[in-house]
């Protein structure tokens, strides 16, 4: 009786909100209990709730502005609807979701996770930067230089890349002194006007990361979503399966539609990656989705490799990157220190080993991979397993072992557009997958890159991937890279990656060679057009350059 009068106040007050919440109010700004709004409509018994339009100002519960736990077969209409964040921490949350929709809400910060200013003076050697913030942005109090970078006062693109580990001085309210670390002596032409910016914070109630983060979910489906700011990645998914994103933007805001007024419009959107899948049974979808100016990657899809610190016969002993993510029964991949790949070996058993041992530590300290991971950081790699596969292997001290069914196999990324950030465009670390029809523009490392990174234990190589159809243009590194490194850095030989096919691309404006290919098992690379290339005329096997591949195609491409 108890819960059933709960749940009647519960959809009383929701009725209540409901009614006050129209659009002409909600487009001043109002707060709104939009959690409320929709635990009620749940509670009703409704499986399709349609959110009245209008701004929202939100605030959050748990470090999270919305959350959507444990729901199956919902769909939530919020066309029209804007939900401003009110603190600098996490905006929506879907937990333990399946077949659930969300459509048309867009998601903005006020105030905003960076701040933004231009530069005022500049020391001789590049280092000392002071800057004047632009009125309608932090001033004081909540900002730091965790990421801080440089853009153009005329063509208001990037300058140079992001900078890290900065000094940050606040010298008087509304002016800032950034101090680089000294490795950046006269390393990039900043000039005095060039526009800022970098990290912000206001979380009185505490902060956890990325805009938007899916967990532990199977067929979501996120469509017509816009994404103006994040304080880290826009959208996260970890642990999920057959997600598909469509049609979602992330941009930096208009100044006409901002949500106040600023004397220089934004010059970023969000702080880190655009969309980022992490270990996904199926892979994500991305269809006709958009990411511009953002801090870090457009798309990033991977897994994690653990580490082989011995072997016996057929038993492995292996560090967890952090939690141990392979079980009975899973195809693993299996990677030599030197970057061999094995053939794929199936799992037996996992059982824990105890902790990481003093030889073990030394060993890790020694390698060149992430500061986080060789120092132990938040648990890296300090748990052991004894991993037992199916058949007997020698792979030496730092090799590394990644459960291939949790990578993001069968992504597609198609008809995108990215580019104008400091990073990767896709970054794929899956197989069985597409990229084709995608927009690549002016985007800062390489366009497209199919690479597996052991400085990050990102898994895994890639098999059975097509790239086709793609216009990549105005990049500052490679166009396509299809690459591999062990640990002891080295190229490895063919068979990395398998059956990669590379067909009716157009490249402009871009470095040579524009295609990298290396380390690849049944190469296919056809019909690419290639041209606006600066200097001597090339020949195509400098534009498209192999390394240790096999069972190659590569004609009928055309260098204009």
């Amino acid at each position: 009786m108890q819960n059933i009068y709960s749940r009647s106040v519960l959809l009383l007050m929701v009725l209540i909100h409901s009614s006050s919440a129209q659009p002409d109010g909600a487009r001043a700004g109002r707060p709104f209990d939009l959690q409320g709004f929709i635990d009620g409509e749940l509670v009703a018994g409704k499986r399709r709730i349609v959110i009245p339009p209008g701004r929202y100002r939100v605030s959050p519960r748990k470090r999270q502005h919305l959350l959507l736990a444990d729901l199956d077969g919902v769909e939530i209409i919020a066309k029209g609807v804007e939900m401003i964040c009110t603190e600098t921490t996490r905006a929506l949350t879907i937990h333990g979701c399946t077949n659930t929709t969300l459509v048309g809400m867009t998601i903005d910060y006020d105030p905003l996770p960076y701040t933004q200013g231009k530069i005022v003076k500049i020391s001789p050697d590049g280092l000392v930067h002071d800057i004047e913030l632009f009125k309608g942005y932090a001033a004081t109090g909540t900002i730091t230089a965790t990421k801080y970078e440089i853009f153009r006062a005329d063509t208001r693109t990037l300058r140079a890349g992001s900078y890290y580990g900065c000094k940050l001085t606040v010298l008087s309210p509304g002016k800032l002194r950034v101090v680089k670390p000294k490795h950046y002596r006269n390393q990039h032409p900043e000039q005095v006007g060039d526009i800022i910016a970098t990290t912000s914070v206001h979380a009185p109630g505490g902060s956890i990361p990325h805009a938007i983060f899916l967990a532990k979910s199977t067929n979501v489906r996120l469509e017509g979503i816009t994404l103006y700011a994040s304080n880290c990645f826009g959208f996260l998914e970890v642990e999920c399966s057959g997600t598909v994103y469509r049609r979602c933007i992330i941009d930096r805001r208009p100044a006409a539609t901002d949500v106040k007024d600023r004397a220089d419009p934004r010059i970023r959107s969000l702080n880190a990656d655009a969309y980022h899948s992490k270990h996904a049974e199926v892979g994500p979808s991305y269809i006709e989705c958009q990411a511009r100016f953002q801090g870090d990657d457009c798309v990033a899809i991977n897994g994690d490799y653990h580490m082989v610190m011995a072997t016996e016969g057929s038993e492995l002993r292996v560090l967890a990157k952090r939690s141990m993510n392979i079980a009975k029964g899973d195809p693993v991949e299996l990677v030599s220190y030197e970057g061999m790949r094995l053939p794929d070996a199936v799992v037996v058993s996992v059982k824990p080993d105890g902790e990481i041992n003093d030889a073990e530590v030394a060993f890790l300290r020694k390698q060149r991979m992430n500061a986080n991971l060789k120092s132990n950081h938040h648990g890296a790699l300090t748990k052991a397993f004894r991993v037992v596969i199916d058949r007997p292997v020698s792979l030496p001290m730092g090799s590394v072992i990644c459960s291939a069914n949790r990578v993001g196999n069968g992504f597609k990324v198609i008809d995108c557009e990215f580019g104008f950030n400091r990073s990767r465009g896709i970054l794929v670390k899956a197989s069985k997958g597409e990229i084709r029809g995608n927009l690549l523009d002016h985007v800062w490392m390489h366009a497209i890159s199919l690479s597996p990174e052991w400085w990050w234990l990102e898994a895994g190589s890639g098999s059975d991937i097509v790239i086709r159809d793609n216009v990549i243009k105005g990049g500052h590194g490679r166009a396509i890279n299809v690459s591999a490194k062990g640990g002891s850095g080295k190229t490895p030989q063919a068979g990395a990656h398998r059956n990669i096919t590379i067909v009716g691309n157009r490249i402009e404006d871009c470095p040579t060679p524009q295609i990298l290919i290396t380390s690849t098992a049944g190469l296919v690379i056809t019909g690419n057009t290639i041209s606006g290339v600066k200097g001597d005329p090339l020949t195509p096997e400098q534009a498209i350059e192999q390394k240790s591949c096999t069972d190659t195609t590569v004609k009928d491409n055309v260098i204009e």
